[in-house]
């Protein structure tokens, strides 16, 4: 199915954007990061970018979309659900102990937390990736040119968080996203 779904998104006209192994980012034990996040067509071509890679992973997704019928689905292609109204869902506990008890697994996330317009990026995925010890890689989609993939930029969290996060976001547009007046920066 995930090689259908591959073949599918590629005769819709897009193309992946993956460095050859040995020029990429080590993938295999990350915080990943997808950016921008402006329409629910970013989880579905997203996925299929992450099963192009081969990497095994999993992503967090507001429990609102798991019911009876997705759940079986979002489950076994990694989706963890989120109950994003409860502050003490200690869900950056958990991502660091995954990462920690699991090294042959990434944590995807989208940093902006949500397809509509914010005021800044959530910190989540820094302080996963700096209580875990492993670093920050970014993926991308790219509206504009029906582009996907990885960037070869790659951010071990140094504890400024500000300085890491002015390299991270200088990787990213709002030309890029689906809905650029949703895409902040």
């Amino acid at each position: 199915m995930k090689k259908l779904c591959i073949k599918l998104t590629e005769l819709f006209g897009w193309k992946y954007d993956i460095p050859e192994e040995g020029t990429r980012p080590d993938l295999r034990h990350c915080v990943l990061i997808a950016a921008p996040h402006t329409s629910v067509w970013d989880f579905f071509l997203g996925a299929t970018c992450l099963w192009k890679l081969k990497i095994n992973f999993c992503l967090f997704m507001k429990k609102e979309y798991f019911n009876f019928l997705t759940t079986p689905i979002l489950r076994r292609i990694g989706v963890v659900p989120v109950d994003r109204g409860n502050r003490k869902n200690h869900m950056v506990d958990k991502a660091v102990e995954t990462l920690k008890n699991n090294p042959d697994i990434s944590v995807v996330l989208t940093p902006e937390g949500t397809r509509k317009a914010t005021k800044r990026w959530k910190r989540g995925f820094y302080e996963i990736a700096s209580g875990a010890g492993v670093p920050v890689c970014l993926s991308y989609i790219d509206y504009s040119r029906k582009v996907m993939g990885i960037k070869k930029t790659v951010v071990m969290p140094s504890g400024d968080f500000d300085a890491d996060m002015e390299i991270i976001k200088s990787e990213y547009s709002a030309e890029m996203a689906k809905h650029p007046k949703n895409f902040t920066k």
